[in-house]
């Protein structure tokens, strides 16, 4: 596939990046989409040298160079706008975004969360299905919108929490289900099949999403 039948992204990263490593993998066999950059706040992001790695081009806006979130947000927009994505992706980016950055990319903001959403916003939460005693917990892939990991769910992965678990076993077994879902909805987008609209609806092959696409334990992904 030529590039220009690929749908141009920038991916967001704070850490190691191996939900990078899945869409740069997928991109790499039949995934529709072309990485222009691969952008990080933090100068020793694991993930940088991933996209290196795989002649991606690379940035760092570290944000304790900025005084403030909005200033960061504005100088993170100029030079994500620089490589003209038509998808941002944000893949372990630790930043809470800004309302004006988030209206600025509406619609084409995506990101993952450990957790079936609307459970377990925020943080640590794998522990804290474990402490709740939850018998599935999962990951959600969402469009981003100015409420925290608030934004309509589009996709989203179960595992079953099992006797004796703890909180890093569990948090690999749902990572492998963030590396097959991830790539699935930036394929869906990338295929215009996934919209979100003005109204903050989400439709898929043109029927809205009352509720988000939910693959059980058992179920094959893609």
């Amino acid at each position: 596939m030529t590039s220009a039948h690929r749908l141009p992204i920038v991916v967001l990263i704070s850490g190691s990046g191996s939900n990078l490593q899945a869409i740069i993998d997928g991109a790499k066999q039949d995934l529709p989409i072309e990485i222009r950059a691969v952008i990080s706040n933090r100068p020793d992001a694991y993930g940088l040298q991933r996209a290196q790695q795989s002649g991606i081009e690379t940035a760092v806006l570290n944000h304790q160079r900025y005084p403030d979130r909005e200033s960061y947000d504005r100088a993170l927009i100029s030079l994500i706008d620089g490589f003209s994505p038509g998808l941002v992706a944000l893949a372990g980016f630790m930043r809470i975004l800004t309302p004006a950055f988030v209206r600025h990319y509406a619609g084409r903001l995506l990101n993952i969360h450990p957790s079936l959403l609307p459970n377990y916003t925020g943080l640590h939460t794998h522990q804290r299905v474990l402490d709740a005693g939850d018998r599935l917990h999962g990951a959600t892939i969402h469009f981003v919108t100015e409420k925290l990991d608030g934004g309509p769910s589009i996709v989203q992965a179960q595992v079953v929490v099992e006797a004796g678990d703890d909180a890093d076993g569990l948090a690999a077994r749902v990572l492998e289900k963030e590396h097959q879902i991830y790539p699935l909805a930036i394929r869906w987008f990338a295929e215009d099949r996934l919209v979100m609209d003005e109204n903050g609806e989400v439709w898929l092959d043109d029927k809205k999403l009352d509720r988000p696409v939910l693959l059980s334990p058992q179920e094959p992904i893609g």
